[in-house]
């Protein structure tokens, strides 16, 4: 990828939480990039890690939890102010203070996210107008009434109907779809260049999840800007997203573009998350192909693969021993897995 269509490069991200019964390692050496204008989908099971990748590059993990090694290479375009055009500088943003001011002019501003849950986002004592002009007002230092107006505009954009007067309304007064509509209006109110959604659609209806989707896809081809797209549901991956990380336990076990993942998928984990999707024809008695057992505790990673527990191809003696390296398996398409080479032998 050129230098200059990348906006965002982790690398060997590792995020630990010191807690009372050991170290959980939520994220353990992630990495991948994103490119200007494109969308990253970030699929796994709830426990695999990828919220608090998420919360890692906007440095919002709390105590217990910090950032233990790695780099977030931010790529931020400037104005050189004497008509040269833009210039591009790399920032680290797993450096920076995560109280401090650098950060804070990013975060928002030009790294938004929206959370799962609306309600809980939003705050119940201030309508809706006050928390997006808050932040227009804060990263673009207008007037309130301007920034009035432009709040006005961009609840517009998100087709929010009678946008004035949702200004005046708050959260509990709107419907879940509406709230949806708000708390992306307020990540889009400073035109960021890269939107983390954090399974935005988890509790709507599918229509007006379909609506969501469908705005969201608009608004990346208006404004230009990136998303980094998690979810755990296939189907918004391959509706959303041009390349894929398929997350487990912490760890990136397979990356490649949408269609290669879905033509063809090599990791074993990946393999049965698209098993396990209903298929029309399917006799209504017979049962789904579930991945058996659960997501194990990040303070109790097993040894080996740490998928090997739940593996159908699993070969002990060597998958529970030997931790794998994310491979290059031919054109771009990374798998952690032994079955691919390494001590497993070449498939």
């Amino acid at each position: 990828m050129p230098q200059n269509d990348l906006l965002l490069e982790v690398n060997d991200l590792r995020t630990y939480f010191y807690l009372d019964q050991g170290i959980a390692r939520a994220v353990d050496g992630v990495s991948f990039d994103i490119r200007r204008g494109g969308t990253l989908g970030v699929l796994g099971e709830s426990g695999c890690g990828k919220s608090i990748t998420a919360l890692s590059i906007l440095r919002l993990v709390q105590r217990p939890g910090r950032i233990e090694s790695g780099q977030i290479l931010y790529h931020r375009r400037s104005q050189r102010g004497n008509g040269a055009g833009d210039t591009t500088e790399v920032v680290d943003l797993a450096r920076l203070d995560p109280y401090g001011q650098e950060i804070r002019s990013i975060r928002g501003a030009e790294i938004a996210i929206i959370f799962q849950e609306p309600m809980t986002f939003m705050t119940p004592v201030y309508t809706v107008g006050s928390q997006i002009t808050e932040a227009i007002v804060l990263h673009q230092r207008v007037s309130p009434r301007e920034a009035r107006e432009r709040a006005v505009a961009i609840l517009q954009g998100v087709g929010m109907p009678d946008a004035r007067e949702i200004l005046d309304r708050y959260p509990h007064q709107l419907s879940g779809g509406m709230r949806q509509r708000a708390i992306i209006a307020i990540a889009l109110s400073c035109h960021p260049s890269l939107l983390i959604a954090d399974e935005p659609t988890t509790a709507l209806d599918v229509t007006t999840e379909a609506q969501i989707l469908e705005l969201m896809k608009q608004l990346r081809r208006d404004l230009g800007m990136s998303i980094m797209y998690i979810t755990h549901s296939l189907g918004v991956i391959a509706e959303m997203a041009d390349e894929v990380v398929v997350m487990y336990l912490g760890k990136v076990v397979e990356r490649a573009n949408v269609i290669s993942l879905f033509q063809d998928p090599r990791h074993p984990y990946t393999q049965a998350l698209l098993a396990s999707i209903p298929k029309i024809g399917r006799k209504s008695r017979k049962p789904l192909n579930a991945i058996q057992g659960m997501v194990p505790d990040p303070s109790s990673i097993p040894s080996g693969c740490a998928f090997h527990t739940r593996c159908s191809m699993v070969q002990m003696g060597v998958c529970d021993q030997v931790a794998p390296e994310l491979l290059d398996t031919g054109g771009g398409h990374l798998v952690r897995c032994l079955l691919y080479g390494g001590a497993g032998g070449q498939r």
